[in-house]
C-alpha cells in the first residue's frame, strides 16, 4: 500500500458498555484495547480495539447518540447499527478465534464456504454477535 491509497480507518459500533465491550473484544476476539485507561478516567469519550496498524473499531457509548450532531439529522440516525462488520484472519487466528468464542458459549454460526469479500472468495467465515448485538464476521482466504 502506499501513502495515498484510500483506507479504512475505523467503524464505530454502539455499545452500552465501552468497558465490558472492550474486555469482550480484547478476550474473545483477540483484539488490543487502545484509550481503554483514558477512557475509564473520563479523559476520552471513548476507547477502541485495534484490527490492525490501520484500522480500529471505536466503541461508542450509546449514551451519546443524541450529541451526534456532525451533520443535520445525524442525531436521528445515531445508533441505527449497520449489518455487520467483517474481520479477515489467518487461517490459523480463525481457527483460533472460534475456538475462544466456543469456550466462552458464544453462538456462532455455522461456518461457510466461499463467501465474496475484498480478496475474492473467502476459505471459511462465520457469523457471531458481540455482547451489544453488533454482528461480526470472521472469514479467512487460502
Amino acid at each position: 500500500m502506499t501513502d495515498n491509497m484510500t483506507r479504512l480507518d475505523h467503524v464505530v459500533l454502539w455499545v452500552r458498555d465501552p468497558v465490558a465491550a472492550a474486555d469482550f473484544y480484547e478476550k474473545a476476539v483477540g483484539l488490543e484495547p487502545v484509550r481503554l485507561p483514558e477512557f475509564a478516567a473520563g479523559e476520552e469519550p471513548f476507547p477502541s480495539v485495534r484490527v490492525n496498524e490501520e484500522a480500529l473499531l471505536d466503541l461508542m457509548p450509546l449514551s451519546m447518540a443524541e450529541r451526534m450532531k456532525m451533520l443535520p439529522g445525524a442525531a436521528e440516525s445515531a445508533g441505527h447499527p449497520v449489518n455487520h462488520v467483517c474481520l479477515a484472519l489467518p487461517q490459523g487466528d480463525f481457527d483460533t478465534l472460534l475456538a475462544r468464542l466456543e469456550e466462552r458459549a458464544v453462538p456462532v454460526s455455522d461456518v461457510s464456504q466461499g463467501s465474496f469479500g475484498a480478496r475474492g472468495e473467502a476459505t471459511r467465515s462465520f457469523y457471531f454477535r458481540d455482547p451489544d448485538g453488533n454482528v461480526i464476521e470472521a472469514r479467512h482466504y487460502d
